[in-house]
């Protein structure tokens, strides 16, 4: 039994673990900075539900790295209601720094007027389409708003491993190489499906070389929205030895026309696995792209030695 002063005698006493120190001491997470930018993920694509939870699951990955981190979502074709067009959320941003540096400057608080941008967008593309990336520029110019604007997301070794973990989960891949096991119906020839056209290839074909080292499998990339692209790839990898082929969209998947996959599977004749969708990389992937904006770390800090 406890006294107000303490444990009975007797009783184990819990004490608080030592912090470590030297080159094994866990890094403190990094937050935030004060006053930061928000980051504005674009979505391209029609707005729906099924897209803004998407956005929103993106968006917590990002704010799960990075403590403080003011995220917002802005819709290319929103219809600045229920889903808030690109321009309107990058107007109320600006507008929202300067309302908060007015309230603290009235609360006698001692704050920095508003300087540099105000906003970071980040578009939500694997790889480079040049109509979308013109149209989310233009929503930035049009805003009047301070704020910068990253490249995509891709290529990037992280997102090879999204388009693994996708091709395993549809069964068309081993999930590890390093496990002594098969899947029956693991494809000998993957087809990388992206939109944009020729410079979306050549993206996604970075990208391709790093899943065939994890695959161990030929990887060729094609454009969806290249009439013939798919089912010429296709061709090019049964000429090659390949028996069972898979798709696999190098996309988020809000980006991608509608009918267009369903096209290419009928030309491909094969299976195929899901868009890339909320994987954790994107996530992290959009937060590395807010953070080199700015020149800050949301890596945990390097120990102290």
């Amino acid at each position: 039994m406890s006294s107000p002063t303490g444990p009975a005698p007797g009783l184990p006493v819990r004490m608080p673990r030592p912090r470590q120190s030297g080159r094994h001491r866990r890094p403190e997470p990094v937050a935030a900075p004060e006053g930061a930018p928000t980051l504005v993920l674009a979505m391209p694509g029609a707005p729906s539900a099924e897209v803004r939870n998407l956005g929103e699951e993106v968006v917590s990955i990002a704010r799960s790295e990075l403590p403080g981190l003011d995220a917002r979502i802005g819709y290319l074709d929103g219809d600045d209601d229920e889903y808030p067009a690109l321009g309107t959320v990058l107007a109320h941003t600006a507008e929202q720094r300067v309302e908060r540096y007015e309230l603290a400057k009235a609360a006698g608080r001692e704050v920095s007027e508003p300087d540099g941008i105000s906003a970071v967008v980040v578009p939500l593309l694997a790889g480079p389409d040049n109509s979308l990336v013109r149209r989310i520029r233009q929503a930035v110019v049009d805003s009047k708003a301070v704020a910068e604007m990253t490249e995509v997301l891709g290529p990037h070794p992280l997102l090879a491993e999204a388009l693994h973990v996708r091709l395993s989960e549809a069964g068309l891949a081993r999930a590890d190489r390093a496990r002594l096991f098969t899947v029956a119906t693991a494809a000998d020839g993957i087809i990388l499906a992206t939109v944009g056209g020729e410079e979306a290839v050549q993206a996604a074909g970075i990208t391709g070389m790093l899943l065939a080292a994890r695959l161990a499998v030929p990887v060729m990339a094609a454009a969806l929205d290249d009439e013939g692209a798919v089912a010429a790839i296709a061709e090019q990898l049964r000429e090659s030895g390949s028996t069972q082929l898979a798709l696999a969209p190098y996309l988020i998947g809000p980006e991608l026309p509608e009918g267009l996959l369903d096209i290419a599977l009928k030309d491909a004749e094969c299976a195929a696995s899901e868009a890339l969708g909320a994987y954790p990389a994107v996530g992290k992937l959009v937060l590395s792209q807010y953070t080199s904006a700015l020149g800050i770390s949301a890596q945990t800090q390097a120990p102290a030695h």
